[in-house]
């Protein structure tokens, strides 16, 4: 009998990402009512916003009716109209849950989350049988499925009604046993959902650190970068298989901040820091992804410091102004980390191995005094982002740097020297103007120190930039 009244609520299981949902039903006299699915309310519990795109029904006559265990390049949500059946699930995934079995039986008041890539299967327990359920890809002859064997010894389903006596197919009956199935590869469209990366600008010093550190933390991480992918470019992003991902980080960007001013580098700069964001942000809306986004402190004018995350845009250059036309299209989107950060360091070229370059040449170089700010290494902010996306934090703006002292670029300057055993009086201090003087460059912000208040608050702390600096230096 089905039992009614029971509180909407969705469990976990053994088999990654599937998941079990108790459906409230309501009933009298007359009969009973439920919602079968409610995006807001299950999707505030935890079941993921898959975007079903088509509702299939299998109606069975008789109890003893068993259907093959068949894995499908799709996510199901699975119920049922009338009767009651037991459901049979075997990951055939890729990696470590692969062979897993759960079972449990579905009547009107219990209905499963099914990921892509874990078989599905089961046995109708009373006649006039409607099983139903959700998926997020149509039908293709083309898909790709694995099946297994219903008997299979390994997994040891506990079939209620032997399969001697029960109804199937010979094709069901065929199957191979788990020891010849070839997995589902642990990547792209078979990944476990919801920890499906994009990663965008991933040739860059901060997209090799998220390709390393995101493995790391059981993220299934796809890698891009021009030439080969143009974030810029809409029809290619409309035309993209979206449903592959969970997630996209952007980390691709135009960063030549004196070429943004060229008549050539400008045309660029907007293509690639706004018009490829927006791109990005209407897929990540209409596909029902997260979008996490690398902005820059160049999108305020330096006036003042700390810059908190609500302050308004007031970018000097064109670069700046590129970069604050993208964080304005990012903020559309529903689910969106746009994470602001500043004077960045990691694996490629940057100020601190240039200034390590001029050192060991015994070059005396003159370094701006009066701009400041903190540095801030990729392993922090390669660390932070994947911290927002495990913690679930509240989506929103969140400043990223290194943390510790605010210094000035001649101060990173003199540190470099001082920790390769030179003078660092050989570092000359002189301003922006300067430095600049006589040169058409674009206008840098003076003060870029970032406000770091909100991103300790989710429980994420950065290192400290200058002992970041040290450790750095040590490696080179």
């Amino acid at each position: 009998m089905t039992t009614t009244a029971k509180p909407l609520g969705v469990a976990t299981t053994p088999i990654p990402g599937f998941l079990r949902i108790d459906l409230t039903v309501h009933g009298d006299n007359r009969g009973w009512f439920k919602e079968n699915w409610q995006r807001e309310k299950m999707v505030a519990l935890g079941l993921p916003d898959f975007g079903p795109v088509q509702n299939n029904i299998s109606f069975n006559d008789e109890a003893g009716v068993t259907r093959g265990i068949h894995a499908e390049p799709w996510d199901k949500y699975v119920s049922v109209a009338t009767g009651r059946v037991f459901g049979a699930w075997v990951d055939l995934r890729e990696g470590p849950s692969f062979g897993t079995v759960y079972t449990c039986e579905i009547d009107p008041s219990v209905a499963v989350f099914v990921p892509r890539g874990v078989g599905n299967a089961y046995q109708t327990l009373e006649p006039n049988t409607a099983y139903t359920y959700l998926v997020n890809d149509h039908w293709s002859p083309d898909a790709q499925y694995t099946f297994l064997n219903l008997a299979d010894e390994t997994v040891a389903v506990p079939w209620p009604i032997p399969l001697d006596d029960a109804i199937l197919s010979d094709k069901d009956r065929a199957h191979p046993r788990l020891a010849d199935v070839t997995p589902f590869p642990a990547v792209g469209r078979t990944a476990v959902p919801g920890r499906r990366v994009l990663v965008t600008g991933a040739n860059g010093q901060l997209g090799r650190e998220l390709m390393s550190r995101l493995a790391d933390a059981g993220y299934a991480a796809t890698g891009v970068d021009l030439p080969e992918f143009d974030i810029s470019d809409a029809a290619a992003m409309d035309a993209l298989d979206w449903s592959a991902y969970d997630i996209i980080i952007n980390a691709a960007a135009w960063t030549n901040v004196d070429g943004a001013e060229t008549p050539e580098g400008r045309p660029a700069a907007w293509r690639a820091n706004a018009t490829g964001p927006a791109n990005l942000a209407r897929a990540a809306t209409k596909h029902g992804l997260v979008l996490v986004h690398i902005s820059s402190e160049y999108t305020f004018d330096g006036a003042t410091e700390p810059h908190t995350e609500d302050e308004p845009p007031s970018p000097l250059g064109v670069y700046g102004q590129s970069k604050a036309g993208g964080d304005a299209a990012v903020l559309a989107a529903p689910s969106h980390y746009l994470v602001r950060t500043s004077w960045v360091v990691g694996d490629g070229k940057n100020f601190v191995r240039t200034m390590a370059s001029l050192a060991e040449r015994g070059i005396a170089p003159k370094v701006v005094d009066d701009q400041t700010g903190r540095l801030t290494f990729t392993t922090d902010l390669a660390a932070g982002i994947i911290h927002l996306l495990s913690s679930s934090a509240a989506y929103g703006t969140y400043n990223l740097s290194g943390e510790g002292p605010v210094v000035s670029w001649a101060d990173v300057a003199k540190r470099v020297y001082e920790r390769l055993g030179h003078d660092p009086a050989e570092v000359t201090p002189i301003t922006t103007e300067e430095y600049f003087a006589g040169q058409d460059v674009a206008p840098r912000p003076l003060k870029s120190a970032l406000d770091l208040t909100r991103i300790k608050a989710t429980g994420f702390t950065p290192g400290d930039s200058m002992e970041r600096l040290d450790a750095y230096i040590a490696g080179l």
